[in-house]
């Protein structure tokens, strides 16, 4: 598959497999994110894998999930991810505006795990304190984001949408996620208010 076909594909992931992710494969999606653009090639971006249990779980219980549709967006017990990739941003490097950077590493790391069969949730919803509890993280990091990993139990469906951004649920429980059209979104040599 092709990194647009990739890119189309892509739905946030909630409900997952039980089962583990090679530390050797947590590392390549690292390293994805390693090489993502970076302003004035800074490179503020540090990374925390988190495979082993007790922390994956401590992890989640800091995480908050699906705003749309709490709590039915939560991954269930049984169904929670099986790793996590933290990202920091080092702000002895980069004071303002590292944000950027984790976005572009973030976005590398989602569609690298995805062409492994790797489904993501990028969150940014996060009890940062206790995150940098568990890990003794001092001030000098700024936690930016925390991408939930694990192998997919769903296929979220791409819904075309004017008015509503809303994901939802459907009877079968099947995740729904509106997109806007892509003439409400394109202008082409000039812009012209709708």
């Amino acid at each position: 598959m092709g990194i647009y076909e990739l890119i189309i594909k892509r739905r946030t992931i909630r409900k997952f497999q039980q089962q583990p992710i090679s530390s050797e494969l947590l590392t390549s999606l690292v390293n994805a994110g390693r090489v993502a653009p970076s302003g004035a090639n800074l490179q503020p971006l540090e990374f925390i894998i988190v495979n082993k249990k007790g922390l994956v779980d401590q992890v989640f219980s800091t995480l908050k999930w699906a705003g749309y549709i709490a709590p039915a967006g939560n991954p269930p017990e049984g169904k929670q991810p099986t790793a996590y990739i933290i990202v920091l941003i080092n702000t002895e490097i980069k004071k303002e505006k590292g944000e950027v950077d984790a976005a572009a590493a973030m976005e590398n790391m989602i569609l690298a795990a995805l062409d492994k069969g790797i489904g993501s949730c990028w969150i940014g919803s996060i009890n940062r304190k206790e995150i940098r509890n568990i890990f003794g993280l001092s001030d000098l990091y700024k936690i930016d984001s925390i991408l939930a990993l694990g192998y997919p139990d769903e296929s979220p469906v791409l819904e075309e949408t004017e008015d509503s951004i809303k994901y939802w649920k459907d009877e079968s429980g099947r995740l729904h996620v509106p997109k806007r059209k892509m003439e409400n979104v394109l202008h082409v040599n000039g812009f012209d208010e709708k």
